[in-house]
C-alpha cells in the first residue's frame, strides 16, 4: 500500500508543478486577450472537463503509442512508446487536469485591477517586470486554488490512468486503480480503507478551498 500511495503523490506532485508552471503564461494570455483565437485555446484548454476520460484516455493511448508519428522522433533514443508507464502517465495526466490549473489563474489575473498595471507602466517597469512584480503576487491566491485542484483532481483520476497506464505495480499502479483492483479481487478490506483515504482527503481539499475563499472575501485581501 506504502508504494501505491508513494505513486500516487508523485504523480499527483509532478503534474501540479509542470501544469503550475504550463498554465501561467496560458492563462495570462487568456487573461489579457481579447483575439477571437484566445476563446478557441480557452475552449481547447476547458476540454477535458466534458470530455468522457475514457475517450481522452483512448486518443492519449494512440498518440502515446509506438505507431503514432509523435513518437516517432524518440525511437532514435530506443523509446518506441510512453504508453504504460509512468511518464505517459504524467503527460496524461497534466492534459487531464489542465482545466483545473488554468481556470483559476485566468480567474486570478482577470482580477488584478488595470490601474496596478497602468502604474507599474507609467513608473518605468517593462511588461515582464509587472507581471512579476505586480501581477504576480496579486494573483497568489489564484495559484494557491490552482495547486489544490490540480493535485486532488489527480489523486482521484480514474478512467484516463487506466487507459494509458494500466495497473502495472510500482509504476502506474496509483490509488484510484488499486482500488478498483481490490473490489475486482473482493478485497474489500483494502478497499475500504483505501476508499475512506480519499474520501478524507476530498473533504481537506473541499474545506480548504472553502477557508481560501473566504479569505480572499476579507478586506484585507481587495487590493483598492
Amino acid at each position: 500500500m506504502a508504494q501505491v500511495l508513494w505513486l500516487t503523490v508523485k504523480l499527483a506532485t509532478l503534474t501540479t508543478l509542470i501544469l503550475l508552471a504550463l498554465a501561467t503564461p496560458l492563462a495570462w494570455w487568456l487573461a489579457r486577450s481579447r483575439a477571437w483565437w484566445a476563446q478557441v485555446a480557452g475552449a481547447l484548454a476547458t476540454l477535458p472537463i466534458v470530455l468522457p476520460p475514457s475517450v481522452l484516455g483512448f486518443y492519449l493511448l494512440i498518440a502515446l503509442g509506438p505507431r503514432s508519428p509523435l513518437m516517432a522522433p524518440l525511437h532514435a533514443f530506443g523509446v518506441r512508446t510512453l504508453a504504460f508507464t509512468f511518464a505517459g502517465l504524467v503527460i496524461g495526466s497534466v492534459i487531464y487536469s489542465l482545466p483545473f490549473a488554468v481556470q483559476p489563474l485566468r480567474t486570478a489575473f482577470r482580477a488584478v485591477g488595470e490601474d496596478h498595471l497602468d502604474a507599474a507602466a507609467t513608473l518605468g517597469a517593462s511588461g515582464l517586470s509587472t507581471f512579476w512584480r505586480v501581477a504576480l503576487p496579486l494573483a497568489a491566491p489564484g495559484y494557491a486554488a490552482a495547486a489544490i485542484l490540480t493535485f486532488a483532481h489527480t489523486v482521484g483520476e480514474f478512467g484516463v490512468v487506466l487507459m494509458i497506464g494500466g495497473a502495472i505495480p510500482g509504476v502506474t499502479n496509483v490509488l484510484s486503480v488499486e482500488i478498483y483492483r481490490d473490489v475486482e479481487a473482493l478485497a474489500w478490506g483494502r478497499a475500504h480503507l483505501m476508499a475512506a483515504l480519499l474520501l478524507l482527503f476530498g473533504f481537506v481539499v473541499v474545506l480548504s478551498l472553502l477557508r481560501l475563499e473566504r479569505r480572499i472575501a476579507r478586506p484585507e485581501f481587495n487590493v483598492r
